[in-house]
């Protein structure tokens, strides 16, 4: 077919040729994005942030108290009147009443330690003389001083022991220059227990010990008068069984 056979295109009268068909609308590739926040104005602080609200939480249980232990008053009965304490101002004190020992306790080593005297110097005399072991006076002079130093201070050293009763445990001090303090919780005691030679029954004094489950937190109070012990045995016993159960 030839350019002069091709059909034209059909011809319209002056103002009615139809409009073009509108094209497809372009897909859309933007994403939907937040507003922006509106400019701040120059000169004027930003708002602080406002820290949101902290979680309301109870308070935490307050453990009760153990109430205060009242010490017997036989226990001061025939004791000294003050205990003795070192004059350095670094020494380890307390609050609370301290208890001491009876004054028949000096006595009472006075003469077991004099017996002991006696039967070194009647040992190393028949060594000596009867055998002819002069040797046996070096052991027998060195025990013989060793005691008499001990006699010489253990009057200062029985005003130094004394024991306090808190309201968790019993505390226990002795010693001057060599000060020793034990504190034994009342929960674990499991074994008080009183002991008293021949002499010390004689003297009236008696010796404590309190047991407990560590061997090295066992308490041996020496010189208490027979009433004071028993008293004080009774009150360990009742607060331990108490703290035990918890009431």
């Amino acid at each position: 077919m030839t350019d002069s056979q091709m059909t034209p295109p059909p011809e319209y009268p002056r103002g009615t040729e139809p409009s073009p068909s509108p094209l497809p609308p372009a897909p859309s590739f933007v994403t939907n994005v937040p507003p922006a926040p509106p400019p701040t104005p120059i000169g004027v602080p930003p708002a602080p942030a406002v820290a949101p609200a902290p979680a309301f939480s109870a308070p935490a249980p307050v453990a009760a108290q153990a109430p205060p232990i009242t010490a017997p008053p036989i226990l001061d009965e025939g004791t000294y009147s003050q205990i003795r304490e070192p004059r350095s101002t670094a020494r380890l004190a307390l609050d609370g009443k301290w208890h001491q020992i009876s004054p028949r306790y000096v006595v009472s080593q006075f003469v077991q330690n004099g017996i002991m005297l006696a039967i070194i110097i009647a040992a190393a005399l028949i060594v000596g003389l009867v055998f002819d072991q002069l040797w046996v006076w070096i052991p027998a002079g060195i025990l013989i001083f060793v005691t008499l130093i001990t006699l010489i201070i253990l009057p200062r050293q029985a005003k130094a022991i004394g024991y306090m009763l808190r309201a968790d445990d019993i505390v226990f001090r002795k010693g001057i220059l060599w000060q020793r303090i034990i504190a034994v919780p009342y929960g674990r005691m499991q074994l008080v227990d009183i002991t008293h030679g021949p002499l010390d029954r004689a003297f009236g004094v008696s010796q404590l010990k309190m047991v407990t489950a560590a061997a090295t937190t066992g308490v041996q109070i020496p010189g208490l008068t027979r009433a004071a012990a028993e008293a004080l045995r009774d009150t360990l016993i009742d607060v331990a069984e108490t703290r035990r159960t918890g009431l």
